[in-house]
């Protein structure tokens, strides 16, 4: 028992390496700057009472210090100006320039931002799974990156092999290899992963069992955190771009402002995991997500190629946005109320009903959607990061970009789901279609019966199921 202990504690300390890749994210032990403002997470930690077991970040191997991507002309050009001024320039020009990226994907079309949203998974993905690796670099795992890579496909052809059969079913029903794949894809998609179960098992190795087990359960969290809500993104973007842009513009407008407003007027600190969050940008930031949203959401509102869902037409053989749009984006009047009338002078007024909706969205935006930075601000402190990466001069990666972005995805989902989408006929007739011929009688029979009690049919509908 005691030669076991010893044994034990030997390998323990092994777990730690002095070795790490380069390059990719800050040091543990550095202060860590946002403008003016200094921050140490040891130091944070210190003044929340330091209550974490010191055991629990034995294993937490330190990370290195990033290095400076500004761009050289960006730098000699603000090298004047305090970091804190700096930050805030370079922090500025680069959100113009996304922003500008962003009208220019827009302007490309759906299929174009269904790409970009693929891209940005992955890249996400990658951040993530970087972490796990430059901290564990020195266990040298084996198959750790092979299976993370081969459990994204895993998922996203799961995810991605419903959506085509819930929205694209014509397309589909056109070859013969799509029709073999969709039915039988959950039984593929379990195999795959399936394979890459059995893989993770011959994996493992003496020594190492606790450290795999610990990155299995990384890979799988960054899955549902990534994927599931990047999957959940385009099933916004195919309902309609309006509940892409929509969104993804508040969440970005709220972020600009609570910068703001926080760092002209802040005073109030919001959250310790956030040093550098208060309570007047958050506020700030709420009332101008509310107006911003409702002025965005009746500019789009107006436009067929907004508001119609991104389909497959099978007589041009192509994808696009041609509908006639429903009555969520057609102006209606609506009474104004007494407290407003007095003051506004207008009885009634012309809004689209898209735009009562987007006050339930930019609400969101701006006090939930929020804790998304906030959970993300908790992962990098717990093990010691500034950014998941230096992708962006002055923002991190690209996950520091999205961590709210997810959230909100999944909020406008949720809510499209619950209040504004119906059944889905499609997937009715896809799922009557794989029925065996006599089933689809039956079942065409029973919809006759239930439409002529309805009254639903023609009368010569009704002579001639009489007649039969």
């Amino acid at each position: 028992m005691t030669e076991l202990r010893r044994r034990q504690h030997d390998q323990e300390p092994a777990c730690v390496a002095e070795s790490v890749d380069p390059g990719n994210q800050h040091h543990a032990g550095t202060a860590m700057k946002d403008g003016d403002e200094e921050f140490d997470g040891d130091e944070m930690d210190k003044k929340d009472g330091g209550r974490e077991d010191p055991k629990g970040d034995s294993d937490i191997q330190e990370v290195p210090t990033s290095v400076d991507n500004t761009p050289e002309v960006l730098s000699k050009a603000l090298s004047g100006l305090s970091s804190r001024w700096k930050n805030w320039w370079i922090r500025g020009i680069l959100s113009l320039a996304m922003i500008g990226f962003f009208f220019v994907i827009i302007y490309l079309g759906a299929f174009v931002l269904v790409l970009i949203v693929f891209i940005v998974q992955i890249k996400c993905f990658q951040e993530i799974i970087m972490i796990g690796y430059n901290v564990y670099h020195s266990y040298d795992l084996p198959w750790f990156r092979t299976l993370s890579w081969y459990f994204l496909l895993c998922v996203n052809y799961f995810f991605y092999g419903e959506t085509v059969a819930d929205y694209f079913f014509t397309l589909v029903q056109r070859e013969e290899l799509l029709r073999l794949l969709m039915r039988y894809h959950r039984f593929i998609s379990f195999t795959m992963y399936l394979a890459g179960f059995c893989m993770f098992v011959l994996s493992l190795v003496k020594k190492h069992y606790r450290l795999q087990f610990y990155m299995f359960g990384w890979t799988h969290v960054t899955l549902l955190i990534v994927v599931t809500q990047s999957h959940l993104v385009i099933h916004n973007l195919i309902e309609g771009m309006i509940w892409f842009i929509v969104p993804i513009s508040m969440v970005i407008c709220n972020d600009i402002m609570a910068y703001m407003f926080g760092f002209f007027f802040g005073r109030t600190p919001l959250i310790k995991l956030s040093p550098k969050k208060t309570w007047e940008g958050f506020i700030g930031g709420f009332f101008s997500t509310v107006i911003f949203g409702i002025l965005l959401a009746y500019v789009l509102a107006g436009y067929p190629c907004f508001v119609c869902p991104f389909e497959y037409n099978s007589v041009t053989n192509s994808f696009g946005v041609d509908c006639e749009p429903s009555e969520l984006f057609q102006l209606q009047n609506y009474t104004v109320p007494a407290t407003l009338r007095s003051i506004s002078g207008w009885e009634t007024v012309k809004l689209y009903p898209f735009q009562i909706h987007s006050i339930a969205l930019s609400t969101f935006a701006s006090l939930i959607s929020p804790f998304g930075g906030f959970f993300a601000s908790g992962f990098k402190r717990a093990f010691k990061i500034k950014d998941f990466a230096n992708t962006i001069p002055g923002h991190g990666g690209i996950m520091d970009r999205f961590d709210c972005q997810y959230l909100m995805a999944t909020f406008v989902h949720v809510y499209v789901a619950s209040f504004i989408r119906g059944p889905n006929p499609t997937k009715l007739l896809q799922q009557v279609l794989f029925l065996r011929p006599e089933q689809q009688l039956q079942f065409f029979t029973l919809l006759q019966d239930i439409l002529l009690k309805r009254g639903v049919l023609p009368a010569e509908e009704q002579q001639g199921a009489v007649h039969q």
